[in-house]
């Protein structure tokens, strides 16, 4: 067979024995991806040795990784690198991506695709997430793939395989299948020893409005990373990040949706008694608290967790009502929490008269 040679046979061939495309050999790599799999290859006509034979030496394909063939001479762009790397680490075959759609940062409103069995995960999957300090793809020798644990795939070539007892559901990213950025956190970070790359990374994820941090130190937990002082510091940072910018959230909920002034930030007592906990804005007259979780579970966390449950259910008991937001829901759904306040402020005039309490500044 030579270049030129049509891959299909004459109509009078039996269907059950013709390949899937009438085209010839030198349109597959123009009318197709230019990478391609060796069962792809075969479906398309092309037998093992002619594969063989075009990617010897000077010869016009190349095998990128194992099964899996570039079908042009010279180096591979970013997104054959990572369409090869999915297709080594995938079963099923990848979704086809419009055409001409370049690789680049994107997908701030990323979308879930039917279940994959293998994506992009790591620093690939945060530039692709949009990450401005994650490295280029172009710069990055492997390319971390995440797949499940029972899988029997190794490392080769520029592909590194992550697993997972379970898969989460992956995001389309430019076509691709690509970890959420919590799971693409914990496997990039899981590889780095820079204290200032890792706190850079986890602070723009919370930042830059990608995820919250409880998300992260999720992972992070699970991934068993919370014991290296490194990470533990930035995550000491970021979680004083997604502090910050929840209050300012709240400060402008209030404004935006017309609530009353509260005073922010105090402490309450008992007259001459003990201290009944902090509140990030509180209603004197009313007796309305609002309470922002922005703790995060952590391993030694439990007590302080026992101990908010504690202090909410005591501040209740004595006629005070707490409500609790949390940093996604002031961001994602922030005129909803604004009337669920303004609620609890109106059906303050229906309630008992609540202890009386001290307010301090905090």
């Amino acid at each position: 067979m030579n270049h030129n040679t049509p891959i299909f046979p004459s109509p009078s061939q039996p269907s059950s024995s013709r390949p899937l495309s009438p085209r010839p050999l030198h349109h597959l790599a123009e009318t197709h991806r230019r990478v391609l799999t060796a069962a792809q290859l075969r479906a398309h006509g092309v037998s093992a040795a002619e594969t063989a034979e075009r990617c010897r030496g000077g010869g016009p394909w190349q095998q990128i990784l194992p099964g899996v063939y570039l079908l042009h001479p010279g180096p591979p762009t970013s997104e054959e690198r990572l369409q090869a790397v999915l297709m080594y680490a995938a079963r099923a075959p990848l979704p086809r991506p419009a055409p001409g759609v370049p690789v680049q940062p994107t997908a701030r409103v990323p979308h879930r695709p039917a279940p994959v069995d293998a994506m992009i995960t790591g620093l690939a999957a945060l530039t692709l997430h949009g990450f401005s300090s994650s490295p280029a793809l172009t710069s990055l020798k492997k390319i971390d793939v995440l797949v499940e644990r029972v899988r029997r795939l190794r490392s080769t070539g520029c592909a590194r395989i992550v697993r997972t007892a379970v898969l989460p559901a992956a995001d389309m990213v430019t076509g691709l299948p690509v970890a959420p950025v919590p799971r693409a956190l914990a496997d990039a970070v899981a590889g780095l020893s820079d204290a200032g790359t890792v706190r850079r990374l986890l602070t723009e994820a919370v930042r830059g409005g990608y995820c919250e941090p409880a998300a992260i130190v999720r992972e992070l937990t699970g991934a068993r990373l919370l014991n290296r002082p490194h990470v533990v510091d930035a995550v000491d940072l970021l979680l004083a990040e997604g502090r910050a910018l929840a209050e300012d959230r709240l400060y402008r909920m209030v404004r935006e949706y017309g609530l009353p002034d509260p005073v922010w930030n105090v402490d309450l007592r008992l007259p001459g008694g003990p201290h009944l906990g902090s509140l990030d804005a509180y209603w004197p007259e009313q007796a309305v608290a609002v309470e922002l979780d922005t703790r995060a579970s952590r391993q030694d966390e439990d007590a302080r967790w026992a101990e908010g449950a504690r202090k909410r259910e005591h501040l209740e008991r004595l006629g005070i009502t707490v409500v609790h937001i949390t940093p996604r829901k002031l961001r994602d759904a922030m005129e909803q929490q604004a009337e669920v306040v303004r609620t609890a402020l109106l059906a303050a005039a229906d309630r008992d008269p609540a202890a009386y309490v001290v307010v301090l500044p905090r």
